[in-house]
């Protein structure tokens, strides 16, 4: 969430497999076991040794020229036997840890290039904010047991450093959350045996709200839109789903509000952040999801009046993604919020997004993008306004997991909102970026 409204003045702000690892300069490689055949040989093995103690057992003095296995050599076939068990069971157990659970990563960076060539961050973006500079803009490592209604418990974990990082921290009360900044996720999930069963997520999770997410690779452009800089980014709390079939689907949450690992309200309405979500897909080309979330919204370094304590923030966002065809995927973002400033009035933004890809081959695709954000009283944005942006992305998948975007987007606004590298105010500003993206995943052949 990129918040400069209400008294604060920040800015800001589910895949596939690794390519081969080095060898490693060794004189031999390691040899990989298979637990199939090591099963195989070691029940040979038991055969053999069965056998050879039938035959020691019923030997016959009157054969002087038969030459049976002596005791000693028996016993040590056993033992070896019994090591190639030992070792399989170790086999056994490492190979049940991956199939149980899935490390992924990614590494993503690009370079940008802002015409009005400003000193600090270019204006109304989460994570791409530098100007004519290369950057890491996230490296993630997540760890995760994903379970079901058979193998009930789980876990989520991702890691990650970066300009992404850094801006997810930028818009909350960091004295209070810059120690676990570094944790986008870490929440542990059941599956209570409630009908076809009850997921339950507890910990620090990403916002339910809008149709793009943090990381690139998941979205259709590289840079993300307005609707998403300025909403939420994670909520710390309780989470629940139910699929009630395989086209419905609903969910509740309760959260400690806004970007924030602890409680932040104070004063006489202060509470959690509850809503809920309905995800619907009545056709396999359409799908609808819409989240409501509403609670008392207060960080503890912007509430210099009581008024401003007390002000609930509601926001309801609507997602609708259409498969028109095989190659051709449109996708809209309708958001409504309201919210009160530090005068105990309230006002209201809304938004809409539109979004088009599409995929020449398995290689390329073009997306382009549009949005309107209309912020009468400056409550996201920091500006009374109106503010719009057009989005050119072409994508190039070079090889397996590794992506390319190279990016043209163009925001302009009814007030002077951006400003350039001597400080006069602007009305628009273009931008040109190339990203780079790197994912891996251990479930991948």
């Amino acid at each position: 969430m990129v918040v400069t409204g209400s008294g604060s003045s920040v800015f800001a702000q589910n895949a596939s497999a690794s390519d081969p690892v080095a060898a490693k300069n060794e004189p031999k490689a390691a040899t990989k076991i298979d637990p199939a055949e090591v099963a195989r040989l070691i029940e040979s093995l038991e055969a053999r040794i069965k056998s050879l103690e039938e035959k020691l057992a019923s030997r016959n003095s009157s054969d002087p020229v038969k030459s049976d296995p002596k005791p000693e050599e028996i016993a040590g076939m056993k033992k070896d036997v019994e090591s190639m068990k030992e070792q399989n069971k170790k086999n056994d157990s490492f190979n049940g840890f991956f199939q149980k659970v899935e490390v992924s990563g990614i590494v993503d960076g690009y370079y940008s290039f802002n015409s009005n060539r400003v000193d600090m961050f270019t204006q109304g973006r989460a994570f791409d904010v530098r100007h004519n500079a290369m950057e890491l803009q996230l490296a993630k490592l997540t760890v995760e047991r994903k379970n079901s209604k058979e193998s009930p418990l789980g876990f989520r974990v991702d890691l990650g450093l970066g300009e992404t990082v850094d801006r997810i921290i930028s818009v909350s009360d960091s004295s209070r959350n810059d120690a676990t900044k570094h944790v986008l996720q870490a929440y542990a999930s059941y599956v209570a045996p409630i009908g076809s069963g009850l997921t339950l997520d507890f910990g620090k999770m990403y916002t339910p709200v809008g149709g793009e997410v943090i990381e690139t690779k998941d979205n259709f452009n590289y840079s993300r839109g307005l609707l998403f800089a300025y909403g939420p980014y994670y909520h710390t709390g309780l989470r629940a789903k139910y699929g009630i079939n395989d086209k419905l689907s609903v969910s509740g949450f309760l959260f400690n509000g806004w970007d924030n690992l602890f409680e932040n309200n104070v004063g006489r309405t202060s509470g959690k952040t509850a809503g809920f979500q309905v995800s619907y897909a009545p056709v396999k080309k359409l799908s609808l999801t819409q989240t409501y979330l509403a609670g008392p919204e207060a960080p503890l370094a912007n509430v210099p009046a009581l008024s401003a304590r007390d002000n609930w923030r509601h926001i309801a966002d609507t997602v609708a993604t259409v498969y028109l065809t095989d190659k051709l995927t449109a996708m809209g973002n309708f958001v409504y919020g309201s919210d009160g400033d530090n005068d105990g009035k309230r006002g209201y933004w809304n938004g809409f997004a539109g979004y088009l890809k599409y995929s020449f081959n398995n290689r390329f695709a073009f997306s382009p993008r549009f949005e309107v954000l209309n912020d009468k009283k400056g409550l996201r944005t920091g500006l009374a306004q109106t503010i719009k942006e057009i989005t050119l992305t072409q994508e190039m998948k070079l090889v397996n997991n590794f992506i390319t975007r190279i990016e043209y987007r163009h925001d302009f606004s009814n007030r002077t909102f951006f400003t350039d590298y001597l400080g006069s105010q602007k009305k628009n500003e273009h931008t040109f970026i190339i990203g780079l993206s790197y994912f891996f995943s251990t479930r991948e052949p």
